[in-house]
């Protein structure tokens, strides 16, 4: 069983940055640590969402998902967007191999709210016996969130009936799996160089902090999701915890550190 491993969640606009392939494959090639690397990818879901004449919805800012939505975020996210990102990065000399949660039940999820969301899930069990054997193998896994819906069949007022896949968040999954790995970091990169205040990095942000700028609305939107995300993977034991952006992939010393 390989230990030390890294959980890299890429966000949907750090993946078009030309700088990341080589900063994955600096990382990688130093041999310092196994890494499992989580993407999203709303953009791109957006953006095949409106090809094929379907709008856009959000609710709290998380993204309403449809029956004929669900098909649309496979194709984006562990459809082209994850083989874009494998193929950068076997580009650049990282044995890379891209994965969604269903895969071999990877990730399952629950629904969140049906009624209001659709097909949305929140992490519910990660199986990460594949990944110990990628890794070991020397791998490095490419993982899309798109997860298995663990109620499947099941029915009642919060289920979906036979719905297969759930639309999960790219920061929860990357959490869920650094969790299920003991992973001893979770980076969560995003387009910003880390929590902000003031137009400066915030270096150090103990989890009481975050939950009152989480409580205050102080943090909103996709900085909300990333630090919900690192209390969770606090919550389950993760060592550390940062969210910077790509440039903390090579730099340990950068970004906000988030400590319990």
């Amino acid at each position: 069983m390989t230990s030390g491993t890294r959980v890299i969640k890429i966000g949907g606009r750090p993946q078009s940055d030309p700088a990341l392939p080589a900063s994955i494959a600096q990382l990688w090639n130093a041999g310092s640590s196994p890494v499992v690397i989580v993407h999203g990818g709303g953009d791109e879901v957006t953006t095949l969402q409106s090809a094929l004449g379907l709008e856009a919805q959000f609710v709290g800012g998380r993204r309403v998902t449809s029956a004929e939505d669900i098909d649309v975020v496979r194709m984006a996210l562990s459809g082209s967007a994850n083989k874009r990102l494998v193929a950068a990065l076997v580009g650049n000399g990282v044995r890379a191999l891209g994965l969604s949660g269903e895969d071999a039940s990877l990730l399952t999820a629950t629904p969140v709210d049906p009624a209001r969301l659709g097909y949305v899930g929140a992490p519910h069990r990660a199986n990460v016996e594949l990944l110990w054997h990628l890794l070991d193998g020397g791998y490095v896994p490419v993982i899309s969130p798109v997860s298995r819906n663990a109620c499947a069949g099941v029915t009642g007022p919060n289920a979906l009936g036979s719905a297969a896949a759930l639309n999960v968040n790219g920061d929860d999954a990357a959490a869920a799996l650094a969790v299920a790995l003991a992973a001893s970091e979770l980076l969560l990169v995003a387009d910003v160089p880390g929590v902000m205040s003031d137009g400066a990095v915030i270096p150090l942000l103990h989890a009481a902090v975050a939950r009152n700028l989480i409580a205050a609305g102080t943090a909103a939107g996709g900085m909300r999701a990333k630090l919900e995300a690192a209390l969770s993977a606090i919550n389950g034991g993760v060592e550390r915890v940062r969210i910077g952006d790509i440039a903390a992939i090579t730099d340990s010393g950068r970004g906000t550190l988030l400590l319990d």
